[in-house]
């Protein structure tokens, strides 16, 4: 398989990691995204008591998102009971937000522990939710080493934004958690389609 360097990767993570006049040097790009008050920019899509969720910038498919705890640990072990339920309710909320807002047929979901774990932020446990299509894996990957992204980055964030409160309004005024919309039958998300060369 042919490898592309991308350089600017690298660089836009240690954009995060390198200690700023006034700031705080050692955050993660979570960390650093999360106190930036930039929601939007940060790719934000919610924020719950212990944790939050944001996109992917890098995703691996359409509404690929990754459910963050506030406090920054590499070791999962170091985590709370109190903030592994607020992850794991946070993970149910966001499933059932992208089954309403973009109707996947199913979902990966998992940790990467370590850089031999495959992390690419070890400095900061994440869970990734990544949504899945019937055809979502083609001969492109295989053949040209690309990846297609059915949807742009904040298309999807703000239709997401709008799936989460949605789910936060209708459990407020029911008391009860809110069903999924029934998923729609299809071979990807959104219209139009971007590549995306994989690092």
């Amino acid at each position: 398989m042919h490898r592309m360097f991308s350089p600017w990767r690298s660089q836009y993570i240690a954009s995060f990691r390198s200690p700023k006049k006034g700031g705080r040097g050692g955050d993660s790009i979570f960390r650093a995204a999360l106190m930036a008050g930039n929601d939007e920019k940060g790719l934000i899509v919610w924020r719950s008591r212990l944790c939050f969720v944001i996109m992917n910038r890098y995703p691996y498919n359409s509404g690929h998102l990754m459910i963050v705890p506030n406090r920054q640990t590499a070791d999962f072990l170091d985590l709370t009971p109190e903030e592994l339920a607020d992850m794991m309710a946070t993970l149910q909320r966001a499933i059932r937000a992208e089954m309403e807002a973009m109707g996947p047929e199913g979902f990966n979901v998992g940790l990467n522990l370590g850089r031999v774990g495959g992390a690419g932020i070890e400095s900061h446990v994440h869970v990734h939710l990544v949504p899945r299509w019937n055809g979502d894996t083609n001969f492109m990957p295989v053949i040209g080493d690309v990846k297609v992204i059915s949807e742009d980055l904040k298309a999807t964030l703000k239709k997401l934004k709008k799936a989460f409160q949605h789910q936060e309004e209708s459990s407020a005024q029911s008391g009860q958690k809110v069903p999924p919309k029934k998923r729609r039958k299809g071979s990807g998300a959104g219209p139009g389609r971007r590549t995306v060369r994989k690092a």
